[in-house]
């Protein structure tokens, strides 16, 4: 049983992989230039995040399960870890070889990396909050997706442009809720917990964990709010044409 579990991860980076080449050179064969490995990787982040977010809330569900922030992890909780861990290892290595110059990204990859490989493989406990905040950031995964799937395309097809134009706000207004709202409400109780002294996770892992967490929290932040005021600056543009016109 033990020698099934440590195949686990290797599997599903396998099946990963997969799908990342399987979207590289059939479904996006035909796009240009960078266009087309960003497709396959969002290809491949469509594959992670709805199961992700379906396992996640099933391995927390289980009547019998407990529940505080440092209980410890349960078999398919660390399965859900791997199958995660597996995701971004693959992506990853499409951050690395096609699109280098994006260190952010890369760092993001490779601290949700650290976070859950030292959750599952050396503390062994702490998945009940890592899997919360897993759900939290892969539940726009599916919106996401389709916004940057049509933003691909929206210099090309017309059709596109509409759908990239129309899911902008719809995505921005539900990313703004989860990762503005939720995200940071439960974080803070996270930390609240772990200050308080009385739980079974090391120092070293929590105010590390805490640290990659926070940060995340604060790029994505950021990073919406640039994209709110790229689409303001946008309909403002247009507003003016039209007055003009």
């Amino acid at each position: 049983m033990e020698t099934l579990r440590l195949l686990t991860l290797p599997s599903f980076f396998l099946m990963f992989a997969t799908l990342y080449l399987l979207g590289y050179t059939i479904i996006f064969r035909k796009w240009a230039g960078l266009s087309r490995p960003e497709a396959s990787s969002c290809f491949l982040s469509l594959a992670h995040g709805t199961p992700a977010v379906l396992l996640a809330t099933f391995s927390l569900l289980h009547p019998n399960l407990p529940s505080n922030f440092a209980s410890p992890n349960t078999p398919f909780q660390n399965t859900v870890l791997e199958f995660s861990m597996a995701y971004f290892f693959t992506d990853t290595f499409h951050y690395l070889l096609f699109v280098p110059t994006d260190p952010l990204f890369i760092a993001h990859h490779a601290a949700t990396l650290y976070v859950f490989f030292t959750c599952r493989y050396i503390v062994h406990h702490g998945a009940f909050p890592i899997l919360v905040l897993l759900i939290l950031a892969e539940v726009t995964s599916a919106c996401q997706n389709a916004w940057s799937l049509a933003g691909f395309c929206r210099l090309d097809s017309p059709g596109s442009a509409r759908v990239h134009e129309s899911l902008s706000p719809l995505f921005y207004g539900f990313y703004s809720v989860v990762r503005g709202i939720l995200g940071p409400v439960f974080v803070y109780k996270m930390g609240f917990f772990y200050l308080s002294g009385v739980n079974g996770i090391p120092q070293w892992a929590w105010v590390s964990w805490m640290g990659v967490i926070v940060s995340a929290i604060l790029l994505s932040i950021l990073w919406v709010l640039n994209l709110w005021m790229g689409l303001w600056r946008e309909r403002s543009k247009k507003r003016k044409m039209k007055k003009l016109g």
